[in-house]
């Protein structure tokens, strides 16, 4: 049975049940759940200190009136979340693109129609990009604790701050969905809207390598773009950061150096500080 949390949406004019769903027994309820909704709002719990891809712990979701946080450490089967995302419901987001990253490198889901209240919020009032504390502050005039933001999302039991936390960051979406989507009609901006969150939200599921390489521009020459690609694939298949390969400032160091350079191996060996590493960046860039 699934396990009641707590109810969390007293601010608002509808109560919101929360549910813990942590195993396979409330997969059920959650499909049946989620099948007749037509709006979801969706966010995500991960860590990304010290790996390539980012490491999914919890998704929430909300729906008019209920919360889910998936627990995603429990070895759960969420395949059956694709098929209910990637339908023509309208999934509702605080900054899709991370979002969208972390959905996609972990459960290979790719949101198709998105709604990203952040992006809105930029359209109607201009100035910076607003946090979703802030948000929810203007709409609703309630100060969200976001005190857990950083805590450990890998560590279980999940503590009870943790809970409340990860319920309030998809409480407030549907709710301030509806209203921007109001004054965006009015000002004939809804369909701009749209249009800009589904492009961020495409923009974070496509791989990791080549949304890297296209923040770096033009700035690259060739010989630059080689080494930083070469550090890529290795990063991916070890799993780690690219700057544990080698920080970005030795990128000219070695994209410069000499095959000719009889010392090249020693240079490289100080920059990336293993041998085999070494002897893979010579085989395959000098």
């Amino acid at each position: 049975m699934i396990g009641f949390l707590r109810k969390l949406g007293f601010l608002l004019k509808e109560k919101k049940d929360i549910y813990l769903v942590d195993s396979e027994k409330d997969i059920n309820f959650l499909i049946l759940s989620l099948k007749k909704e037509k709006i979801v709002g969706i966010d995500t719990e991960f860590d990304w200190r010290n790996t390539y891809f980012p490491k999914l712990s919890l998704i929430q979701i909300s729906t008019k009136r209920e919360i889910f946080l998936v627990d995603c450490l429990k070895g759960l089967d969420l395949s059956f979340l694709k098929n209910i995302l990637e339908s023509d419901k309208l999934i509702i987001f605080h900054s899709a693109r991370s979002d969208s990253t972390v959905l996609k490198t972990n459960l290979n889901i790719e949101i198709k129609k998105s709604f990203d209240i952040q992006i809105a919020e930029k359209i109607m009032r201009g100035g910076n990009l607003k946090g979703y504390s802030s948000i929810v502050s203007h709409y609703f005039l309630i100060n969200l604790d976001k005190s857990e933001t950083n805590s450990n999302w890998l560590k279980r039991p999940l503590s009870e701050a943790q809970k409340s936390y990860a319920s309030n960051d998809v409480l407030f979406l549907i709710d301030i969905f509806k209203k921007q989507k109001k004054e965006l009609i009015k000002k004939h901006l809804y369909d701009q809207v749209i249009d800009l969150s589904n492009k961020e939200t495409f923009l974070g599921s496509r791989s990791l390598k080549s949304m890297r390489l296209k923040k770096q521009g033009k700035k690259l020459s060739k010989r630059k773009r080689q080494i930083f690609l070469w550090r890529e694939e290795i990063a991916e298949s070890e799993n780690v950061p690219p700057n544990f390969i080698f920080k970005d400032k030795f990128l000219k160091t070695l994209s410069d150096l000499d095959p000719e350079d009889k010392e090249a191996k020693i240079k490289i060996m100080k920059i990336l500080g293993d041998s085999r590493l070494t002897n893979i960046f010579m085989s395959e860039n000098l």
